[in-house]
């Protein structure tokens, strides 16, 4: 018999409305109200000072190890920002910015990062999953809280996010044919920031494209400037206006790029050069947008000076209740006592460490 052809060609379009210098296309500028735009300026600067104090207290000991955030803001925030109350953000370990704007406190990031389980207790009313360290598998988490959702007739959505490098995993492709097979009310946002650690995009995928990749679970793929945050919120208010109207799920792969170390136990450069970090530095995120603030007038330098000391005292704030808040909290021995009836003999030389170390810190 004669082969027979399968027209199964897709194009991938590619969304960029605001460009390096802040210049927009008047063509596909979204209609954000003045007073979102500088709601979402405020937070991108806030989530970007808080990053770099996260830094600054890990380095000092104060808090554990973490993923910082920094070039990443836009992908997040503009995403995020087109949820509604009663939706779900499901975040991988990079979040911090979607996670405080869904009303994650600075404190309670604190607290996770320095180790007490407490900071990933949500109030009800807060619709956020805790942050899924292991590589994707809170997709699969996502697309079960769509289901759910579906399931019992809401007209919710749950938005997740993931790094390039979770495309790889298993998880990212069964969560995208279950959520396409049944059409559930789900958003994948993948923050390709091209570093899977230290393993970059040309070893991830021999595709064009991560967004590419929906088309072979048959949903809707879309690339764009993920340093853009109004490409990202057209992109995103699209695809969650079609999940709430039973449309299905979404893949959108923002395109950005990870200016920081990939967590505080990384040293990038063993794997990449500083001259690609200077040209993604001539990208960022905050101040594209705050060029297009200012070209808006609604936004000036003076009024920087000002929101700075404000972002100042409030992270001077957080970190106070931080504090104090650890203090209250017991004894960090605590941990190796749930996981097994009987302490093997490698879990007890660890928890015999923990507490020597712990002491000598009273000592000092």
């Amino acid at each position: 018999m004669p082969f027979q052809e399968i027209d199964v060609e897709h194009r991938v379009r590619h969304l960029s409305i605001l460009d390096p210098e802040g210049r927009v296309d008047k063509e596909l500028e979204p209609d954000i109200p003045d007073e979102m735009l500088l709601k979402l300026h405020r937070m991108m600067l806030f989530s970007r000072r808080f990053d770099e104090r996260l830094l600054s207290l890990q380095r000092q000991g104060r808090i554990g190890t973490f993923a910082p955030i920094k070039g990443q803001e836009a992908s997040q925030l503009g995403a995020a920002a087109v949820l509604e109350d009663g939706d779900w953000l499901i975040p991988a370990f990079r979040e911090m910015a979607a996670e405080l704007w869904r009303g994650k406190t600075p404190e309670n990031v604190l607290l996770v990062y320095g180790g007490f389980n407490e900071g990933g207790v949500t109030p009800e009313d807060v619709n956020i999953m805790p942050v899924a360290i292991p590589v994707g598998t809170h997709m699969l988490h996502a697309v079960g809280i769509g289901y759910g959702m579906r399931y019992d007739g809401k007209d919710r959505v749950a938005m997740t996010f993931f790094g390039d490098g979770a495309t790889s995993e298993g998880d990212f492709h069964e969560a995208m044919n279950f959520a396409g097979v049944m059409n559930t009310p789900v958003v994948f946002v993948c923050q390709n920031n091209h570093w899977a650690i230290s393993v970059p995009l040309r070893r991830q995928t021999r595709s064009k494209t991560l967004a590419q990749k929906a088309f072979a679970y048959g949903i809707p793929g879309i690339q764009v400037d993920g340093n853009d945050i109004l490409a990202v919120y057209a992109a995103a208010k699209e695809a969650v206006d079609r999940a709430r109207s039973g449309g299905g799920p979404t893949l959108i792969e923002c395109i950005t790029y990870r200016m920081a170390v990939h967590t505080t136990a990384d040293d990038p450069t063993r794997y990449r050069k500083e001259e690609e970090v200077k040209e993604w530095e001539k990208k960022d995120p905050l101040i594209r947008f705050q060029r297009y603030l200012k070209a808006k007038k609604i936004w000036s330098e003076k009024e920087a000076e000002k929101l700075e000391k404000e972002i100042a005292e409030e992270i001077k704030q957080a970190v106070n209740r931080f504090e104090e808040k650890a203090k209250s909290y017991g004894d960090s021995l605590v941990m190796f006592d749930y996981v097994f009836e009987d302490l093997p003999p490698y879990i007890r030389e660890q928890k015999e460490e923990l507490r020597q170390e712990l002491e000598e810190k009273k000592e000092a």
